[in-house]
């Protein structure tokens, strides 16, 4: 088949992402299964500790899942090169603010 024959991949439309709640994650783990890498990313409040005694006595820190992801192995190269391209673009937003009078 001519080159200018081969078929074309459409372009992704994310509809109704705007419809999905809106968490406030900062916790976020991973592990590797056979066929797939799993990615826990989840919410986390530090207790209130007044005392010695609180902190003698805390165990654990609860972390609230918000959502486990299932990743090909090519997803997971995915995601990490869209999370570094939004990394890029949120410090590029943060220098241009900062030079502005």
């Amino acid at each position: 088949m001519p080159d200018d024959l081969q078929p074309t991949e459409p372009e992704a439309a994310w509809v109704g992402a705007e419809d999905l709640p809106v968490e406030f994650a900062n916790t976020f783990s991973g592990t590797v299964g056979p066929n797939a890498v799993f990615v826990n990313i989840g919410s986390m409040v530090p207790p209130v500790i007044e005392s010695d005694e609180d902190l003698a006595n805390l165990r654990f820190v609860p972390v609230k899942p918000i959502a486990r992801l299932a990743l090909a192995p090519g997803g997971l190269d995915d995601l990490i090169r869209t999370l570094e391209n939004t990394r890029r673009l949120y410090r590029d937003l943060k220098r241009l603010e900062e030079e502005q009078p």
